[in-house]
Protein backbone atom coordinates (compact mmCIF):
# COMPACT_ATOMS: atom_id res chain seq x y z
CA UNK A 1 0.00 0.00 0.00
CA UNK A 2 1.40 3.37 -1.00
CA UNK A 3 0.59 7.03 -0.34
CA UNK A 4 3.10 9.61 -1.63
CA UNK A 5 6.47 8.29 -0.43
CA UNK A 6 4.84 6.17 2.28
CA UNK A 7 4.05 2.48 2.20
CA UNK A 8 3.21 -0.26 4.67
CA UNK A 9 4.32 -3.88 4.68
CA UNK A 10 3.55 -6.78 6.97
CA UNK A 11 6.84 -8.37 7.92
CA UNK A 12 10.14 -8.42 9.79
CA UNK A 13 12.05 -5.14 9.92
CA UNK A 14 15.37 -6.97 10.31
CA UNK A 15 14.98 -8.28 6.74
CA UNK A 16 14.28 -4.93 5.08
CA UNK A 17 16.63 -3.95 2.24
CA UNK A 18 16.62 -0.20 2.84
CA UNK A 19 19.29 2.38 3.63
CA UNK A 20 18.27 2.48 7.30
CA UNK A 21 15.93 0.66 9.62
CA UNK A 22 14.65 2.49 12.66
CA UNK A 23 14.95 0.76 15.99
CA UNK A 24 12.40 1.36 18.74
CA UNK A 25 15.19 1.84 21.26
CA UNK A 26 15.27 2.60 24.96
CA UNK A 27 17.13 5.63 26.28
CA UNK A 28 20.01 3.45 27.52
CA UNK A 29 20.68 2.15 23.96
CA UNK A 30 21.67 -1.25 25.36
CA UNK A 31 19.11 -3.42 23.66
CA UNK A 32 15.93 -4.89 25.07
CA UNK A 33 12.93 -6.87 23.93
CA UNK A 34 10.65 -6.59 20.93
CA UNK A 35 11.99 -4.75 17.89
CA UNK A 36 15.07 -3.59 19.83
CA UNK A 37 16.06 -7.15 20.73
CA UNK A 38 15.36 -8.40 17.21
CA UNK A 39 17.50 -5.69 15.57
CA UNK A 40 20.40 -6.18 17.98
CA UNK A 41 20.13 -9.97 17.59
CA UNK A 42 20.04 -9.96 13.80
CA UNK A 43 22.56 -7.14 13.40
CA UNK A 44 25.21 -8.66 15.65
CA UNK A 45 27.70 -7.12 18.08
CA UNK A 46 28.73 -4.16 15.88
CA UNK A 47 25.43 -2.41 16.65
CA UNK A 48 25.87 -2.82 20.41
CA UNK A 49 29.48 -1.62 20.19
CA UNK A 50 28.33 1.51 18.33
CA UNK A 51 25.55 2.10 20.88
CA UNK A 52 28.03 1.78 23.75
CA UNK A 53 30.30 4.35 22.09
CA UNK A 54 27.36 6.77 21.85
CA UNK A 55 26.46 6.10 25.49
CA UNK A 56 30.05 6.78 26.53
CA UNK A 57 30.08 10.03 24.55
CA UNK A 58 26.65 11.43 25.46
CA UNK A 59 25.12 9.21 28.14
CA UNK A 60 22.32 7.58 26.14
CA UNK A 61 19.52 9.06 24.07
CA UNK A 62 16.61 11.05 25.52
CA UNK A 63 12.98 10.23 24.73
CA UNK A 64 11.95 11.77 21.42
CA UNK A 65 15.51 11.85 20.11
CA UNK A 66 17.41 9.52 17.75
CA UNK A 67 20.98 8.44 17.01
CA UNK A 68 22.46 6.53 14.07
CA UNK A 69 24.80 3.52 14.02
CA UNK A 70 26.02 0.86 11.65
CA UNK A 71 23.54 -1.80 10.62
CA UNK A 72 26.06 -4.52 11.40
CA UNK A 73 24.93 -7.75 9.78
CA UNK A 74 21.50 -6.41 8.75
CA UNK A 75 20.66 -5.89 5.06
CA UNK A 76 20.31 -2.18 5.94
CA UNK A 77 23.70 -0.45 6.33
CA UNK A 78 22.39 1.85 9.09
CA UNK A 79 20.18 1.66 12.17
CA UNK A 80 18.52 4.81 13.48
CA UNK A 81 17.76 4.27 17.18
CA UNK A 82 14.68 6.34 18.06
CA UNK A 83 13.48 6.51 21.65
CA UNK A 84 9.71 6.64 21.93
CA UNK A 85 7.77 7.42 25.08
CA UNK A 86 6.24 5.08 27.61
CA UNK A 87 2.47 5.66 27.63
CA UNK A 88 1.21 7.26 30.85
CA UNK A 89 -2.33 8.05 29.73
CA UNK A 90 -1.36 11.00 27.52
CA UNK A 91 -0.67 13.47 30.32
CA UNK A 92 3.14 13.60 29.94
CA UNK A 93 3.56 14.93 26.39
CA UNK A 94 3.66 11.40 24.97
CA UNK A 95 2.12 12.49 21.64
CA UNK A 96 4.74 15.21 21.20
CA UNK A 97 7.57 12.85 22.18
CA UNK A 98 6.43 10.15 19.77
CA UNK A 99 6.13 12.63 16.89
CA UNK A 100 9.60 13.93 17.76
CA UNK A 101 11.10 10.41 17.60
CA UNK A 102 9.75 9.99 14.04
CA UNK A 103 10.76 13.50 12.93
CA UNK A 104 14.29 13.18 14.36
CA UNK A 105 14.70 9.83 12.59
CA UNK A 106 13.81 11.41 9.24
CA UNK A 107 16.15 14.35 9.99
CA UNK A 108 19.05 11.97 10.73
CA UNK A 109 18.36 9.97 7.57
CA UNK A 110 18.38 13.17 5.50
CA UNK A 111 21.61 14.39 7.13
CA UNK A 112 23.27 11.09 6.16
CA UNK A 113 21.92 11.30 2.57
CA UNK A 114 19.83 8.15 2.94
CA UNK A 115 17.04 7.54 0.45
CA UNK A 116 15.00 4.73 1.99
CA UNK A 117 13.96 4.24 5.62
CA UNK A 118 11.87 1.57 7.38
CA UNK A 119 10.07 2.24 10.67
CA UNK A 120 8.60 -0.17 13.19
CA UNK A 121 5.55 0.79 15.26
CA UNK A 122 7.43 2.80 17.90
CA UNK A 123 6.12 2.64 21.49
CA UNK A 124 3.12 0.40 20.73
CA UNK A 125 4.53 -2.77 22.30
CA UNK A 126 5.68 -2.95 25.90
CA UNK A 127 5.59 0.88 26.14
CA UNK A 128 1.80 0.66 25.78
CA UNK A 129 1.08 3.56 23.40
CA UNK A 130 -2.45 3.15 21.93
CA UNK A 131 -1.97 1.75 18.44
CA UNK A 132 -4.49 3.86 16.51
CA UNK A 133 -3.22 7.06 18.10
CA UNK A 134 0.40 6.03 17.43
CA UNK A 135 -0.35 5.28 13.76
CA UNK A 136 -1.94 8.71 13.25
CA UNK A 137 1.00 10.46 14.95
CA UNK A 138 3.59 8.44 13.03
CA UNK A 139 2.09 9.13 9.61
CA UNK A 140 1.57 12.84 10.32
CA UNK A 141 5.08 13.31 11.77
CA UNK A 142 6.77 11.48 8.88
CA UNK A 143 4.80 13.45 6.29
CA UNK A 144 5.73 16.72 8.01
CA UNK A 145 9.41 15.74 8.27
CA UNK A 146 9.59 14.62 4.63
CA UNK A 147 8.74 18.16 3.54
CA UNK A 148 12.21 19.16 4.75
CA UNK A 149 13.93 16.01 3.48
CA UNK A 150 13.51 15.88 -0.31
CA UNK A 151 16.29 13.30 -0.72
CA UNK A 152 14.27 10.62 1.05
CA UNK A 153 12.44 8.68 -1.64
CA UNK A 154 10.60 5.99 0.33
CA UNK A 155 9.46 5.44 3.91
CA UNK A 156 8.11 2.02 4.81
CA UNK A 157 6.14 1.28 7.95
CA UNK A 158 6.93 -2.34 8.79
CA UNK A 159 4.24 -3.97 10.87
CA UNK A 160 5.05 -7.24 12.58
CA UNK A 161 1.45 -7.87 13.67
CA UNK A 162 -1.80 -7.93 11.73
CA UNK A 163 -3.53 -5.19 13.80
CA UNK A 164 -0.90 -2.52 13.13
CA UNK A 165 -0.71 -3.58 9.48
CA UNK A 166 -4.46 -3.06 9.14
CA UNK A 167 -4.32 0.34 10.88
CA UNK A 168 -1.58 1.65 8.58
CA UNK A 169 -3.14 0.11 5.47
CA UNK A 170 -6.44 1.93 6.19
CA UNK A 171 -4.67 5.25 6.82
CA UNK A 172 -2.45 5.09 3.73
CA UNK A 173 -5.12 3.83 1.31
Amino acid sequence: MTGEHLQVVHGDITRMEVDAVVNAANSGLLGGGGVDGAIHGAGGPAIMAACKAIRDAQGGCPTGEAVITTGGLLPAPYVIHAVGPVWHGGSRDEDKQLASAYRNSIRLAAEHHLRTVAFPNISTGIYGFPRERAADIAIRAVRDALAAAPGIEQVTFVCFDEENYRLYRERLA
